[in-house]
């Protein structure tokens, strides 16, 4: 039998990103061949991999990259199968990475190709599932929170402070809009429908039923969209009041959250 040296054991590390006891049985059944063993294990992690796709990835990070003159800011949601894995370096370095490409173009095949040695270094099922980009008319804001599950970026214009203030807002309330007037007609029809079947309901008088479903209407368009918020520092006023305050505006915004809309398998019951 050849005798297997750490040298040779660490190149083949190197040229497959797989464990050492992995990288040492493949040169032993190699006869200490190099690149017959490399072949080994690029079958054997290949085959791995392939199962691993199979298995749902709902944990994972968002990964953010802001420019040095914050005018272009993006997100990225990278997926693994456990937190554990969302926590190794080389998952964040890649997120990481990924961000920072998803600021210039849209991730390729050079990431896939990063993405599928990841999968058979870890060993778990790893999807680049979506990015944004955000092109600031002003300037880009960035929060993450919660370890990486959430990102937000905000375009905006005035005081430094609004930006991250409004960030963190976002965050917290993930509104689907940034205004009343941005709202899709038919999300707006389908709510006033539902408020006059509820007025009908009530049997009140029809020009206090009609006030009823407007005022209903208003509030359910003011928690959906940001503006129309409460403000998380000051539940008093509005977004859209405390902007006006501090003279500042806000163009765009854009958030992602870690396994947001992924089912994921119920877990079985010994």
């Amino acid at each position: 039998m050849a005798e297997i040296s750490a040298s040779l054991v660490k190149e083949l590390r190197e040229l497959t990103g797989l464990g050492m006891m992995e990288c040492k049985k493949a040169l032993t059944e190699a006869g200490g061949d190099l690149k017959k063993a490399e072949e080994l294990l690029r079958i054997k992690s290949g085959a791995k991999a392939s199962k691993a796709a199979t298995r749902v990835a709902a944990e994972g990070v968002i990964g953010s990259f802001i420019s040095g003159d914050a005018k272009v800011g993006a997100l990225i949601e990278l997926n693994c199968e456990t937190d554990f894995v969302a926590r190794n370096d080389d998952f964040l370095a890649f997120a990481k990475s990924l961000a920072e490409t998803a600021a210039t173009r849209d991730p390729g095949p050079a990431e896939e190709d990063k993405r599928q040695k990841l999968v058979q270094k870890i060993g778990e099922n790893i999807t680049i599932r979506r990015f944004k980009r955000l092109k600031a008319k002003g300037k880009v804001a960035l929060y993450v929170h919660a370890g990486s599950k959430i990102g937000v970026l905000v375009d905006y214009e005035g005081p430094e402070e609004v930006g991250r203030d409004v960030a963190m807002h976002i965050a917290f309330a993930k509104p689907a809009h940034l205004s009343k007037t941005d709202v899709p007609a038919d999300i707006v029809e389908r709510e006033r429908s539902i408020q006059l079947a509820r007025a009908k309901e009530s049997g009140k008088p029809e020009e206090i039923a009609r006030k009823m479903v407007e005022g209903a209407l208003n509030k359910f368009l003011a928690e959906i969209s940001l503006l129309g918020q409460p403000f998380i520092k000051d539940d008093k006023q509005t977004i859209e009041k405390m902007l006006g305050a501090k003279k500042a505006k806000i163009n765009a915004y854009a958030f992602l959250v870690v396994g947001e809309g992924i089912e994921k398998p119920a877990a079985s019951v010994h």
